[in-house]
């Protein structure tokens, strides 16, 4: 494998005059760190007048005008990533890898469309949508892939002027594979039929995220892979880690929050070397978002595992491909999730019959899909019984559906449960009813002081035997807001 020169330490000609000595790169990277750790200590400072916002705005001046006068300067910071399955050496283009493994990473790869570029505006609305607090637990990777260095080279600049504080504070990172470490794209099989230019473009792009994954595996213990062309829920980060809550215990490959391509789609942070393994094996084969299907199957997940409502809109109005339009859109994307019910983790248990795969667990969680049983009789039951008692705000649920209106509970009642059973018999000893259902939904607030303590289980109970099957389609519950 030829020797990459941008890694070397010698000066280079004409094309690379900009980095003429080792002593350039040395006292850039000097400054730069220095930069960074003034304005980390100056963010810890108590207190915040005109003359620190003065000082502050300079650090972030010298960061950006480091980054954005010699963007080469941070592409001679080549990585080589021994713990991952692919050797590679990878170019820091932008910002640097967080010191601290993080609880979730976003990658996503960018190429030079022939359109319109939608990459500033979706690390606009990652960073927007995000609370301070939620930003300290992630990272967001982009993976720069296209061979023309000089559009490369923009794009870093514009990266950089608009985003210097995040760059400074490791929570974005701008990465590039040289083109040297891409198998063979010319003479690739056609499989469907593909054209040539068409077979060379998906096969790119299978490396491309390839290459994204292996830099990712050690960042974070959540993967997250989006596209550059997308817009954000607000506080998607928090309904992530809510629906992962759910999840604890079972053995899940790949969770979604968008049903479009592969937008949303979540791993196990260790899934991912095999997972670039996967994609270099096949990256000729059929497209990314074919393989990622197979892979889940694979690994022996079955079905796909999707979550209401989606956390990112699709928004690019060109494909990335040759530029033509492109209109889709997610109709189950919801812009703000402040709204959403808490629903904190809990076991569900139910003597109603279930039909095929329409599991309990279905009801209460956000995966798409509902809880269907067989034609209860008066006095079988439906419990949501919590890890660990909770103040409750407000039950909000809803029975049948679009498809089947008439599978709704006809007559029944809610109950709060305290003193939970740790026996045989999943409950709890103590049932104080809160209120009955109104043509198949119920929804009650205000019940902090329902139960002397804290509830531990929530008990719909069926009051009249009915012919028709039941479908539970949501259990939402809202915690009372801490003081």
């Amino acid at each position: 494998m030829p020797a990459d020169p941008l890694a070397s330490g010698t000066c280079l000609p004409k094309v690379l005059v900009v980095m003429r000595c080792s002593l350039k790169r040395s006292l850039a990277a000097a400054i730069s760190l220095l930069v960074f750790l003034l304005i980390i200590n100056l963010a810890s400072w108590p207190h915040e007048d005109l003359e620190l916002k003065n000082v502050q705005n300079w650090a972030r001046s010298v960061g950006v005008h480091e980054i954005v006068a010699d963007w080469t300067l941070y592409s001679l910071q080549t990585v080589t990533n021994t713990t991952n399955v692919l050797n590679i050496s990878y170019r820091y283009l932008a910002g640097m890898a967080p010191l601290q493994k993080k609880f979730l990473t976003l990658g996503l790869c960018s190429v030079k469309r022939k359109r319109e570029s939608y990459l500033l505006e979706t690390l606009t609305s990652i960073f927007k949508q995000s609370s301070q607090e939620e930003l300290k637990e992630m990272v967001v990777v982009v993976h720069l892939t296209d061979p023309d260095q000089e559009w490369n080279s923009q794009m870093v600049q514009q990266i950089a002027t608009r985003f210097p504080a995040q760059l400074l504070q490791r929570y974005l990172v701008v990465i590039h594979t040289p083109l040297e470490y891409y198998p063979p794209l010319e003479g690739l099989k056609r499989n469907f039929n593909d054209a040539e230019d068409r077979v060379r473009f998906r096969s790119k792009q299978n490396v491309d995220y390839a290459y994204l994954v292996n830099f990712a595996a050690n960042l974070s213990t959540y993967y997250l892979m989006i596209e550059d062309d997308v817009h954000c829920s607000k506080y998607f980060f928090t309904v992530i880690r809510r629906n992962l809550a759910s999840q604890k215990g079972t053995s899940w490959v790949t969770l979604e929050f968008s049903k479009l391509g592969y937008i949303a789609k979540l791993y196990h942070s260790s899934d991912l070397p095999r997972l670039a393994r996967f994609l270099m094996l096949f990256y000729q084969e059929m497209p990314c978002d074919w393989l990622f299907v197979h892979f889940r199957l694979l690994l022996t997940q079955k079905e796909e595992i999707r979550f209401k409502p989606s956390l990112f809109q699709h928004i690019g109005r060109y494909s990335s491909f040759q530029g033509t339009l492109n209109r889709l859109k997610d109709e189950d994307f919801e812009e703000d999730l402040s709204e959403l019910p808490d629903n904190p983790p809990a076991d569900i248990v139910t003597d109603i019959v279930t039909f095929k795969n329409y599991k309990p667990s279905k009801a209460y969680s956000s995966v798409e899909g509902y809880f269907w049983g067989k034609a209860p009789s008066a006095g079988n039951s439906f419990t949501v019984i919590f890890k660990q008692a909770v103040s409750i705000f407000r039950i909000q649920i809803h029975t049948g559906s679009q498809q089947h209106p008439e599978s709704y509970l006809q007559e029944g009642l809610v109950a709060l449960g305290t003193q939970k059973l740790h026996t045989w018999r999943p409950g709890c000893t103590n049932y104080i009813p809160i209120g009955y259902f109104d043509q198949g939904n119920f929804d009650k607030q205000n019940l902090e002081s329902s139960t002397s303590s804290d509830p531990e289980c929530v008990h719909i109970v069926v009051t009249k035997n009915q012919s028709e099957s039941l479908i539970i389609n949501s259990i939402s519950i809202w915690i009372k807001p801490k003081p």
